[in-house]
């Protein structure tokens, strides 16, 4: 018997990551299915605080978790699995998928629709596969590797004349930076002439900036699985991305997230590093 080529290699690779992302596409859309209907019956739920206030869970967010890991389990039970909810179990493929169940936990207990259903898959510390469910507008978010960027099937490409100047800009935070900072950080894209936006889902902003509605995202501090399937979503659909920790067990731990398209990304970086000594002021 002899060994596969490095042709039969990325024969295989490939099949194996659109096996996965239309997997990704099947199971985000019976998990926003299922978070939907909770979300009709919110004032049902129980809701159990985390790290403060806005720091919040219920019942939704556990069980779609539970639906994503099982139909991911039942397909590739090899894979690794990273949940907000349920923590990191390891595989032995190569493939480890990063999910969040409900992003924008917030928004969702309080009647906004700003929510989705975020699911990545990575392989060899890269986000590979995409996809971001948006249930309330029936959009559909999905990018692999080398394929590009689609929303409800449709290509993305991003417009390089956008700028912060001439477009909106995604700003995000929470408690785990100072106020001043996110202060320091909406001040600045002001005073360049820009305007922010905020709708309390980092995934879905990031899926914005992937179809052109926001130039770019910025927030200094955020989880994987809030961050890489906006990620995979932003570099195929032509706009860049800052490095996030995804190795070992850095991946269980938070950093800042900045993409944007190409008429915005070194500007948003300059903004974001300026404001950096603020973090811990």
């Amino acid at each position: 018997m002899t060994s596969p080529t490095s042709t039969d290699k990325a024969v295989l690779s490939r099949h194996d990551l659109e096996t996965r992302r239309l997997a990704a596409e099947t199971i985000a859309e019976e998990a926003g299915a299922l978070a939907i209907d909770y979300f009709r019956r919110r004032d049902e739920l129980t809701i159990e605080m985390k790290r403060d206030p806005q720091d919040v869970v219920s019942v939704a967010d556990k069980s779609v978790e539970d639906l994503i890991r099982k139909r991911i389990a039942e397909a590739f039970p090899e894979d690794g699995i990273l949940g907000e909810e349920h923590g990191l179990q390891h595989g032995t493929s190569g493939f480890t998928w990063v999910v969040d169940p409900i992003d924008g936990t917030s928004a969702f207990l309080h009647g906004l629709g700003n929510w989705c259903v975020s699911i990545a898959v990575i392989e060899a510390e890269d986000p590979v596969v995409g996809v971001v469910r948006l249930p309330c507008d029936d959009e559909t978010f999905s990018a692999m590797r080398d394929a590009g960027a689609t929303l409800n099937g449709r290509p993305l490409h991003l417009d390089s004349r956008k700028t912060l100047k001439n477009a909106l800009t995604g700003i995000g935070a929470n408690s785990h930076i100072p106020p001043k900072m996110a202060g320091a950080l909406i001040e600045g894209l002001m005073a360049t002439g820009g305007n922010y936006v905020r709708t309390g889902s980092g995934a879905q902003m990031l899926a914005f900036v992937a179809a052109g509605r926001l130039v770019g995202y910025y927030e200094p501090y955020m989880h994987a699985w809030d961050c890489l399937a906006g990620y995979c979503l932003v570099r195929e659909a032509g706009g860049s991305f800052t490095d996030f920790p995804v190795a070992g067990d850095a991946i269980l731990k938070g950093g800042p997230v900045l993409a944007a398209g190409p008429g915005a990304f070194d500007d948003l970086k300059a903004l974001a590093d300026r404001c950096e000594p603020l973090r811990h002021g």
